[in-house]
């Protein structure tokens, strides 16, 4: 499985690449968490108050990979379990400025197969 999400860019903003990206993260920190919740469905856990860790690395002028934080947070209210930790994961992105989106692409995490019996 790999997840991939698209964010509309402000076609305002005419900062740098780097202050158009921090601002589209910051103005859509719920969709995020959103796009990162995919990741952890199967564990029953959602991902919360998603930061940017670092400044993006760029690999060309317009794409690259960027680190983002966020609380994954397991709840069950049947089983009392509501426990929270704090997780990070590496996100590929790439900035079209002609269509003003910006699209993340997250790991590849292989899914588990049918067992056999």
């Amino acid at each position: 499985m790999q997840e991939s999400w698209t964010f509309h860019i402000d076609p305002l903003n005419k900062g740098t690449f780097e202050d158009v990206i921090k601002a589209t993260l910051k103005k859509e920190e719920k969709d995020l968490g959103i796009f990162l919740s995919f990741y952890f469905r199967k564990e029953g856990a959602i991902a919360e108050k998603t930061i940017l860790k670092d400044s993006p690395v760029f690999e060309t002028e317009k794409s690259g990979n960027l680190i983002l934080e966020f609380d994954l947070v397991h709840f069950n209210a049947c089983l009392a379990i509501h426990e929270q930790k704090r997780e990070q994961m590496t996100i590929d992105f790439f900035m079209d400025q002609i269509e003003s989106k910006l699209t993340l692409k997250g790991p590849y995490w292989p899914e588990r197969g049918v067992d056999e019996i």
